[in-house]
């Protein structure tokens, strides 16, 4: 009898996050994530990267270091050539939505990508501006589903969604992004329904008190993508965002984007109708008006087809762990 041959070992992955969706679903089934499960990761510190780097073969950073000072994160970089430990990073956002300014999030890309052996992205347009900022190749993956339609759930006709956080550097003028979509809507047949966070209240602005065709609702996390689903219409935001999660979710469900024209929206997801909506143009109140009017004349999208899908998420899943191969395997030929 010839002798079976030894399994490869389990890649061992720390990531940063530990868990979120995007975290799970690409994920390869034959690596082991390894913890502990703590926000912010203690995987950023240096000194318990050094402890406990024996106890990983990849650590795969998504985002959650938002929170350090630049000198930290770099300071941690250097950590991570010190230990050999092999560094992947995903470009998920170009801009930190929740910080005014580039300066912080460019220097924490700057460092984390001049120390990654290898740099996904989600779009080919942010492959390219990665290139072109930071000199870096970013292998472009495709955002995988992370959401099914509810067979018993179904969308309203005409109903548009805006979905808004607290006023900020990504959301600076909250009541003109309300006013320009609901003028959308109600020029459209339908109606506008914003999400708010629990205990939060519609901008102060006497036209919206009187406003006809406007409804108010708390957003719900346990059941965002059923409401997203409801909508005919999604009204992305912010004017600083690079790829969303919420549009991934409306395309499994069947929801129309209006994206706005920053960021790689178009290329995450073709069939978007885009607005202007940057940091440097800022809000163009007539293009989303127009734009929301013009989703509305379009048909419902069908929900993603499941088998493509699944398609892309092997493929995706494949893609992370030829990655993670390739990456372990040269930390020991470089031993």
């Amino acid at each position: 009898m010839v002798p079976a041959l030894p399994s490869s070992p389990r890649v061992r992955v720390a990531t940063v996050p530990h868990t979120d969706p995007y975290v799970d679903a690409v994920l390869p089934p034959d690596a082991v994530r390894v913890g502990p499960v703590h926000d912010p990761s203690p995987w950023l510190d240096p000194a318990y990267l050094t402890a406990h780097a024996a106890r990983v073969d990849v650590v795969h950073v998504h985002s959650g270091f938002g929170h350090l000072p630049e000198d930290e994160v770099v300071c941690w970089t250097e950590a991570v050539r010190r230990t050999g430990t092999p560094l992947v990073v995903t470009v998920h956002q170009l801009r930190d939505p929740g910080r005014p300014g580039r300066q912080r999030h460019d220097a924490h890309l700057a460092a984390l990508l001049a120390t990654a052996e290898v740099v996904l992205t989600l779009t080919p347009g942010a492959a390219d501006e990665i290139a072109e900022r930071f000199g870096r190749t970013a292998i472009v993956v495709a955002h995988p589903s992370v959401a099914r339609a509810d067979p018993e759930g179904g969308a309203e006709r005409g109903l548009v969604g805006l979905a808004l956080g607290t006023a900020g550097a990504a959301l600076p003028d909250p009541a003109a992004l309300v006013r320009a979509a609901l003028s959308g809507a109600v020029s459209g047949g339908g109606r506008l329904r914003v999400f708010l966070e629990a205990g939060e209240h519609l901008p102060p602005d006497p036209d919206l008190v009187i406003a006809e065709g406007l409804e108010v609702v708390t957003r719900d996390p346990a059941r965002w993508d059923r409401q997203l689903q409801e909508l005919h219409v999604a009204v992305l935001p912010e004017r600083c965002g690079t790829h969303s999660r919420d549009l991934e979710v409306c395309r499994d469900v069947g929801t129309r984007v209006v994206a706005p024209s920053c960021g790689w929206f178009a290329d995450q997801w073709s069939d978007v109708v885009v607005y202007g909506n940057d940091e440097e143009h800022g809000l163009d109140p007539v293009s989303l008006t127009a734009a929301v009017g013009a989703a509305l004349t379009r048909p419902m999208p069908r929900p993603a087809d499941r088998a493509w899908r699944a398609e892309q998420l092997a493929a995706v899943r494949a893609v992370h762990a030829q990655v993670y191969g390739q990456v372990v395997a040269d930390r020991v030929v470089g031993v």
